[in-house]
């Protein structure tokens, strides 16, 4: 039992399963109330649930809840997540996986639009946002995000369009079972969602920042007392109007970190120069929390 309670963040366990409830509540309004009255599948496991329930129902007769197919198809997924990523990320993800199911079950099923281009739209918003939030708090919905997560501490690629990627299949399977129509409706969802996931989740996002600086120490110091981020110096750097000296600061962080940047920069040099290139891409090493 000692090995499992270390694996448990005391300090914002409640943080935790606060982000848990949000996501389920969220994963399950956007399922209930816009993807299964359009007949829209949804991504990732949740929407390999809505088809292995769909095929059970006509082909067998059997009504397979989708809270039920998506608990069951999470489970061995969570051995990747224990293994590849963090026990602590796989015990959370667990336990919001369960609230997304139970939630599921209890929200009933209604029709807030019967067009489903509305659907597709608000529900992939929703979703979206949902998986968004829950990941921006160190958490995951489960299903494929332990695959995406894994592969985009590889490649660097963002969970979005991995997201993207992997649930074409998903549309494919749609498509020649129930028809294009359907597939089209879910593509359109599945693009929603991951846009917004992209813009929620933001600590994906690098961005790299030049700081051109004559209180150079005093910035280092503020980034390095708040931020685990490394410098890389340029001395000798010289203004062509004035040809006063200056240093050249330069680094790399997350869009999710630029706020408390901007911060520092105010409290060591307003004065400061600085420039921020958007959506860079890394080779090497850049630190990012554990899950």
């Amino acid at each position: 039992m000692d090995k499992f309670w270390k694996y448990l963040p005391h300090s914002n366990y409640a943080t935790k399963i606060s982000t848990s409830i949000v996501y389920a509540i969220t994963a399950s309004a956007a399922v209930n109330f816009f993807y299964e009255p359009g007949n829209i599948y949804s991504s990732g496991v949740t929407g390999i649930a809505q088809i292995i329930g769909t095929l059970a129902q006509s082909a067998f007769g059997i009504k397979i809840p989708v809270a039920l197919a998506l608990l069951l198809l999470n489970l061995p997924l969570f051995i990747l997540g224990w293994f590849k990523i963090s026990p602590k990320f796989t015990i959370f993800t667990g336990i919001t996986v369960l609230l997304t199911s139970v939630f599921m079950q209890i929200i009933p099923v209604q029709v807030l639009s019967t067009d489903p281009i509305i659907n597709a739209i608000f529900g992939g918003v929703v979703m979206g946002a949902g998986v968004g939030y829950a990941l921006r708090n160190g958490l995951s919905s489960g299903g494929l995000d332990f695959i995406t997560i894994a592969i985009r501490k590889k490649t660097g690629k963002t969970i979005g369009s991995l997201s993207i990627i992997f649930n074409s299949f998903i549309l494919l399977a749609a498509g020649l079972l129930f028809g294009w129509q359907y597939a089209f409706y879910s593509a359109l969802a599945i693009f929603v969602s991951g846009k917004v996931m992209d813009a929620v989740f933001t600590k994906q996002k690098k961005m790299q920042v030049t700081i051109v600086t004559s209180c150079a120490e005093e910035v280092i110091h503020g980034i390095h007392g708040k931020m685990r981020r490394g410098i890389t110096i340029i001395n000798g750097a010289e203004g062509a109007f004035r040809y006063d000296r200056q240093k050249v600061l330069i680094t790399v962080v997350t869009r999710y970190e630029l706020p408390l940047l901007k911060q520092i920069m105010r409290e060591t040099d307003p004065h400061a120069f600085v420039s921020i290139a958007d959506n860079v891409q890394i080779l090497g090493r850049f630190y990012e929390e554990d899950l």
